[in-house]
């Protein structure tokens, strides 16, 4: 999967304006936090961000940021969608740990070489499972327990 094709199935779960009271990132468009999009100039009305700009911001913040192109082809939308949701640093320290590799949130040469020496559904599998119980602490699981979990799910079976 290409950068193009994972900001195209990130959609599907990051699509649309919303504003809602149990998240903590507030108002949002195509995933993007306003506070994201302040933060790289953007001063218009949440409602009207700019796809292209939405995918410019995916691309420099999370695809490059957990260096997507370099991961095995397996986990490499997993751990984008991971940091979309949690952060880049997060969802390098989820796949250190599910290969077995320092956890330090950096990820590295030895990270790519673990990354790459392990089995891949297994790594997958193990990825998702710290992800869940990661989300599954966070006082806000209550309000998006069930879109959290078909994303998991929808992860699982790809």
């Amino acid at each position: 999967m290409n950068f193009d094709q994972a900001f195209d199935t990130l959609l599907r779960h990051e699509g649309g304006y919303s504003d809602h009271s149990a998240d903590p990132g507030g108002k949002t468009r195509f995933g993007v936090t306003e506070a994201v999009a302040r933060e790289i100039g953007y001063r218009g009305d949440m409602r009207e961000l700019p796809i292209d700009l939405a995918k410019r911001i995916y691309r420099e913040r999370y695809w490059q940021a957990v260096r997507a192109d370099e991961l095995p082809a397996g986990i490499r939308y997993v751990v984008f969608d991971a940091a979309v949701n949690s952060g880049p640093g997060q969802a390098v320290r989820w796949l250190q740990r599910a290969a077995g590799a320092k956890e330090d949130g950096v990820l590295g040469p030895a990270t790519l070489t673990a990354v790459n020496q392990a089995d891949g559904a297994t790594l997958t599998r193990r990825y998702l499972s710290h992800r869940l119980r990661f989300m599954t602490s966070l006082a806000n699981w209550s309000s998006f327990s069930r879109g959290w979990a078909r994303r998991i799910a929808d992860l699982m079976e790809s």
